[in-house]
């Protein structure tokens, strides 16, 4: 046994659970994909000025939870806590908003990383998969990936979510909601680092999960009182489009998330069977952050969605997802000749789409076939020197035990007629 373990608040994903965890992330990029949404693939680390600019240099995933370290270079890095400042960084770089043809659509999946303390749901390593449309103000584009993400979670099984949304204004009247929030939360009795985020970025108070926070909160403006004529009409568009689309969501006047960037619409997926950390994924329109971090205007809108706790959300519900064999066929040859022939008949099937294993280690019967049934396979292939002698072999169904002999040439054919 190694005398290493995986980092505090990290986890290792392992057959036959990592199954799960390809089948969410696939499930959630299938309706992105038939949406105009290109794939993008970003560093896991970036300067730390990107995150401290558009993430906001007082949420508590700058000041407590960036992975932050300097390179033998001097330069100031992190590992990535979140995805949208580095997909927007990308987009810029490599000019893919100059192309004329916006929004720029694009979805990514990666792992990011926070120190915070462990807990269920929550880990210092975890995967998301996100979406960003780029360059364009438009309720119908918010209302899009909206129903995407549920789209995406219900062909999953899964049914037990909410969808909070809310907006938060923008340039021109959440400035005089910001100034109504902090002569609110002056009055309060808050510790010295809340104090400091009032001045700084009173929204995020809203957002403080701490009870003794909460509880103060009771009686505090609300944004949507304050929301300009320009924003009111649309952010009632947005409602429309949603529930047109048969998408069932709930309006909550509070909810802020942890992100600075966020103006105008905000979303969240909630899952009550998680318990305290019950957002599966969330996000929202963020129309200042290209400016943010050196590039030009582009109102834009995404989200991410995670991967661990959608995973943990199935659970929750006893949803199984629809996870493909890792094996059909398994071939166990008995003799020299039979693995030279079993295998390259195993290429065969492999060519055609069809997933096959192999007794590897010269294991004799039985043991062969104690691994084709833990292999989950549904055919097993057996073949000896008597029957290629007679130039067959023996195809065994291995949920009814009938065995039926097949010609060597056949393989290939009668699996594909079996197997659809």
């Amino acid at each position: 046994m190694s005398s290493f373990k995986a980092p505090k608040g990290t986890y290792d994903l392992i057959p036959p659970d990592s199954a799960k965890y390809l089948a969410v992330r696939e499930a959630i990029a299938a309706p992105l994909r038939n949406s105009g949404y290109g794939y993008i693939e970003t560093p896991g680390f970036e300067n730390v000025e990107l995150f401290a600019r558009g993430v906001g240099e007082s949420t508590d995933i700058v000041t407590k939870e960036m992975y932050a370290f300097e390179t033998k270079g001097g330069d100031r890095l992190a590992l990535r806590p979140e995805g949208t400042a580095s997909v927007l960084r990308a987009a810029l770089e490599a000019n893919l908003h100059k192309s004329g043809n916006l929004p720029v659509k694009l979805w990514y999946s990666g792992s990011y990383y926070r120190y915070e303390r462990p807990q269920k749901g929550r880990y210092r390593h975890f995967s998301q998969v996100g979406a960003e449309a780029i360059g364009a103000e438009d309720p119908a584009l918010d209302a899009e990936l909206i129903i995407l993400a549920d789209q995406a979670y219900r062909s999953l099984g899964l049914r037990n979510f909410r969808i909070l949304l809310n907006s938060l204004g923008d340039k021109e009247c959440r400035p005089v909601y910001r100034s109504a929030l902090q002569e609110f939360l002056r009055g309060l009795d808050l510790d010295e680092d809340t104090r400091r985020r009032v001045d700084i970025n009173p929204l995020r108070v809203l957002d403080d999960k701490r009870e003794s926070v909460q509880k103060q909160l009771t009686g505090a403006p609300l944004l949507r009182d304050y929301l300009c004529d320009a924003c009111k009409a649309y952010h009632e568009e947005v409602r429309e489009l949603i529930t047109a689309a048969g998408v069932s969501f709930e309006d909550d006047p509070k909810l802020v998330r942890g992100l600075d960037y966020y103006t105008r619409t905000t979303f969240e997926f909630v899952h009550d069977g998680l318990g305290s950390q019950s957002a599966v994924g969330g996000g929202g329109r963020y129309d200042g952050l290209s400016e943010m971090i050196g590039g030009p205007a582009l109102p834009s809108v995404g989200w991410a969605l995670g991967v661990d706790r959608t995973v943990l959300a199935l659970e929750a519900e006893g949803v199984e997802p629809d996870v493909p064999s890792a094996t059909s066929v398994y071939a166990v040859p008995l003799g020299e000749e039979a693995r030279r022939v079993l295998f390259g008949k195993i290429t065969d099937l492999r060519k055609v789409g069809i997933a096959a294993d192999f007794a590897y280690g010269g294991k004799g019967l039985k043991g062969a076939m104690k691994n084709a049934n833990r292999s989950g396979a549904r055919y097993a292939i057996v073949a000896g020197e008597r029957d290629l002698a007679e130039g067959v072999v023996q195809l065994k169904d291995m949920e009814s035990g009938e065995q039926t002999a097949i010609g060597v040439n056949e393989i290939v054919a009668e699996l594909e007629a079996r197997l659809g």
